[in-house]
């Protein structure tokens, strides 16, 4: 197998995770659409936590496609 072909494989493995993320992020504000239908008080207490939730989690994304550029350009 030749190094490029090697790479470009690696790299589209290292954005799997992408595909995580998307379900996680669809997850945490389709968890917090539903709570704040249940109870509109408590909407605005936990909206900081949701945004905490989604950094988290889309620092995950920002992870893997660093990793991806890696494979591509650095090695």
């Amino acid at each position: 197998m030749e190094a490029e072909a090697a790479k470009l494989i690696g790299a589209g493995l290292a954005t799997i995770a992408l595909a995580g993320v998307g379900v996680g992020i669809g997850n945490i504000f389709g968890s917090y659409t539903a709570a704040a239908v249940r109870n509109p008080a408590a909407a605005p207490k936990v909206f900081g936590n949701v945004l905490l939730g989604f950094a988290l989690t889309e620092a995950i994304a920002l992870f893997a496609l660093v990793i991806a550029m890696l494979i591509l350009f650095a090695f």
